[in-house]
């Protein structure tokens, strides 16, 4: 159940964190960073495919969380912090290599301070929503 319950809440959290800090914290940072040809108009947008990546990265966590052995919200800041930030340096340099997505060696800085925020604070809600130990 501590699987599936990190997986739900985390996901959830995860979507609304990253619509707050990309959608309108970072707005006009990556308007200005990101190449804005590769994005697709809002109505455009394949939900599912958005919900599925989300619980899939939450699933992710939960089980690096779980593997970690994290009990408190600390444990789940510092894992998802960690656990975030290499994940997105990973593929944002990636992502910079290859492509012309991210404009600049700045786009892969806050995209990846961004994504080990987010993750931190998802880890947090992971953690709580585990409840006791079962």
């Amino acid at each position: 159940m501590k699987i599936l319950r990190g997986t739900i809440f985390g996901g959830i959290a995860f979507f609304f964190l990253g619509w707050l800090f990309w959608g309108i914290l970072l707005m006009d940072f990556s308007a200005n960073n990101y190449n804005p040809d590769f994005y697709l108009k809002d109505n455009e947008m394949v939900w599912w495919a958005l919900i599925l990546s989300n619980l899939t990265y939450s699933l992710l966590q939960t089980l690096f969380l779980k593997w970690g052995k994290a009990k408190k919200w600390i444990d789940g800041l510092k894992i998802g912090i960690l656990f975030g930030g290499l994940y997105a340096l990973t593929t944002d340099l990636a992502i910079y290599s290859m492509t012309n997505i991210l404009l600049n060696v700045w786009a892969v800085i806050v995209d990846a301070l961004a994504y080990a925020v987010i993750t931190g604070l998802m880890g947090i809600v992971i953690v709580l929503t585990w409840g006791k130990s079962e």
